[in-house]
């Protein structure tokens, strides 16, 4: 064929969709899986929808992917939301982010955050650390290091921090003193605002509706059960655990690079630092207790609740009750049983290693030589939401249909 794609995820669907649109019919997508969607697929949990890879929203920043999307499922069967999320720290629920929201907490509190924030490197002008908890207290102050980013960060992402880079903490926002100090003075939120700001979630459905229908949309070129073991770069083919083997012209991989049991033709230093790739597995699992709060969310960094997240449901997804939370696996309490639905996520989070951008890029070019091409969230293994990940799989497909 002319395109395989491994993977049915956001990433894999999109690629697929938009050669099918271009009146492409010779390519095929595996997915391991029974069902599409990736993370992003849902289950129904007490009567109503539960996404099992945790929190997933559909951001509005980009209109033309938006546009894509509705394509699938129409504009008029989401919801539009403006985000509701908090923090629970230290007795207060705040919204987030917490240094645009320090004046939400008491007074004496918004004093002891405004003095640390006050003297970060950041605002004293000191050279930027290489590590990553420093670069933490250099950027946020003692306070919010301390009491949130330090503790929340190790919940999600694991004890060991300073093996993270600092490369990708840029897109934080500021931390000026002065921001700080005016939001508390005039109550209201100083400074750039989160992602996912205003975002739409189905009226009707779990998020995962939305890639069923994509798929819908490709059946016949489509495998499910198709659990990818070996590529070969030689021949340009793909085996998978079943003893079948697909070859093609280009092959455009959504799923963790790690997941291929063998490699042929790679240069052995290239496939040896695939090892040194890393990622957190996030456990999601449902409460039917209903939470008296407004917040779609809420983030929580005391280190003695196992949980770093809970999305309550109610709040986002109309005719249902309870909440969900999310565990790092490393923080599940091991051999207890009870009755809620549980679901373990493997694959969640890629970690933004210090030496990952080093070897992606290299496994990227050298990969795009050979006509294999990594693409979203897995495949070039980086913390992309869904949007972004549809927003480059249809630049890629446009790429390489085109011929650049």
């Amino acid at each position: 064929m002319r395109y395989l794609i491994l993977g049915a995820g956001p990433s894999g669907l999109a690629f697929a969709n938009m050669l099918k649109k271009a009146g492409e019919t010779s390519f095929l997508v595996l997915e391991r899986e029974n069902e599409a969607g990736g993370l992003c697929r849902s289950a129904e949990v007490d009567g109503a929808p539960f996404d099992i890879g945790g929190g997933h929203f559909l951001d509005v920043r980009r209109p033309w992917v938006n546009e894509f999307l509705f394509g699938f499922m129409p504009e008029n069967e989401w919801d539009k939301y403006d985000r509701d999320s908090r923090i629970a720290i230290k007795g207060n629920v705040i919204s987030y982010p917490i240094e645009a929201n320090i004046w939400q907490m008491d007074l004496s509190n918004q004093v002891e955050y405004l003095k640390s924030i006050a003297v970060a490197g950041c605002n004293l002008g000191k050279e930027m650390p290489k590590s990553f908890v420093d670069w933490i207290y250099w950027k946020l102050g003692s306070k919010i290091a301390t009491d949130y980013m330090i503790p929340y960060n190790q919940k999600m992402f694991g004890k060991e921090l300073n093996q993270l880079g600092t490369y990708w903490l840029e897109k934080l926002p500021n931390v000026s003193f002065e921001e700080t100090l005016l939001s508390c003075l005039t109550k209201k939120a100083y400074g750039k605002q989160p992602g996912h700001t205003q975002f739409y979630y189905p009226k009707k459905y779990g998020y995962g509706e939305l890639w069923l229908r994509m798929a819908a949309a490709i059946e016949g070129n489509i495998e499910y059960g198709k659990t990818v073991a070996g590529i070969d770069f030689v021949t340009r083919s793909v085996t998978t655990e079943d003893g079948c083997t697909y070859q093609a012209d280009k092959i455009v991989t959504t799923i963790p690079w790690m997941e291929f049991k063998t490699i042929t033709g790679m240069p052995e230093d290239l496939h040896k630092s695939i090892g040194e790739l890393k990622f957190s597995s996030i456990q999601t699992e449902y409460f039917e207790e209903d939470l008296d709060t407004d917040a779609q969310w809420i983030y929580f960094p005391d280190p003695a609740l196992s949980y770093h997240r809970i999305l309550v449901r109610s709040n986002f997804c109309p005719n249902s009750h309870g909440y969900w939370t999310e565990t790092n696996s490393e923080r599940i309490e091991k051999g207890k049983v009870d009755s809620h639905f549980k679901y373990m996520n493997e694959y969640a989070y890629p970690l933004n290693t210090i030496d990952k951008p080093l070897i992606m890029d290299r496994l990227l070019s050298w990969s795009a030589e050979h006509g294999v091409y990594g693409l979203g969230r897995w495949g070039e293994h980086q913390h992309y939401n869904s949007d972004v990940s549809v927003g480059l799989a249809m630049d890629l497909a446009k790429k390489l249909m085109h011929g650049n």
